[in-house]
């Protein structure tokens, strides 16, 4: 399914609508330039998954991991500074995978080929300075979206 944004508002409320909409423990990967509106849309999926305020959510480029605790645990990562799947493991991070929560991660081309499975894949291009496509990929239900 293709989404498109024209503002960051509205970017926000497709990252709402699709975290109303999942459950965990599921994956859900992110890919994108810089100011492509990663950011943007997991503050919005944050709320509508686990009702916690966009406020809280901040992208955790220099500490690798945020967690937030709400209606569910959303584990949050950025994995930007990283350099491959190695440096992911070597941190113990695939745990998170299995923990009864939804993980979130930011630059997952990273680790693209350790993914999971079942994940849900995110891709998000800057059309404009406002304009986003988002491709989502890996939801069985994409009506509810």
């Amino acid at each position: 399914m293709i989404l498109f944004s024209d503002s960051p508002e509205e970017t926000f409320a497709h990252g709402k609508k699709l975290g109303e909409n999942i459950t965990g423990p599921r994956t859900v990967c992110f890919f994108g330039d810089l100011a492509a509106g990663k950011t943007t849309f997991i503050k919005g999926f944050v709320s509508g998954a686990a009702s916690i305020s966009p406020d809280e959510v901040s992208s955790p480029t220099f500490v690798l991991l945020n967690i937030y605790e709400g209606e569910q645990s959303i584990y949050h990562f950025d994995l930007y500074r990283l350099q491959n799947a190695e440096g992911f493991f070597s941190l113990g991070f695939e745990e998170y995978w299995n923990a009864p929560g939804i993980c979130c991660i930011e630059w997952a081309e990273r680790i693209e080929e350790v993914l999971p499975k079942n994940a849900i894949y995110v891709r998000m291009k800057s059309l404009s300075e406002n304009k986003r496509e988002i491709l989502l990929e890996g939801i069985d239900d994409l009506e509810k979206i």
